[in-house]
């Protein structure tokens, strides 16, 4: 079966100053659950704020290495989901589900891309 990441972005500048709600994390969690159990499931995380990040580019054969925060984003892979799905719909209808375990007032997006093999 084909694997899939969904990439998790949001602007890191307009999150509740509070975080996640305790409702929010619950349903995350049972959803969480749900997939695991299912067997779609094989990584989640959240990623830490850009502030404690490093860019590194390789440009005309040079390294440059870059402190955040990285004001110039504005959005920004906030957290990500490794799942294995039969085909990229079934893939689309967990990650809608992820998302709709939000509350309104959240502003994400999620990008779906599957894995090449080879």
């Amino acid at each position: 079966m084909p694997r899939y990441l969904t990439m998790i972005r949001m602007d890191e500048n307009n999150t509740p100053a509070e975080g996640p709600s305790e409702g929010l994390m619950q349903r995350m969690g049972e959803l969480i659950e749900e997939m695991t159990k299912a067997g779609v499931l094989l990584d989640t995380a959240g990623l830490t704020p850009t502030s404690q990040g490093t860019r590194v580019t390789w440009s005309n054969g040079e390294f440059t290495v870059t402190d955040g925060p990285f004001t110039e984003t504005k959005e920004v892979v906030g957290g990500y989901a490794l799942i294995e799905a039969k085909d990229k719909a079934e893939a689309l209808e967990w990650t809608k589900r992820f998302l709709a375990t939000h509350e309104e007032y959240w502003n994400v997006t999620s990008e779906i891309r599957e894995i090449a093999q080879g």
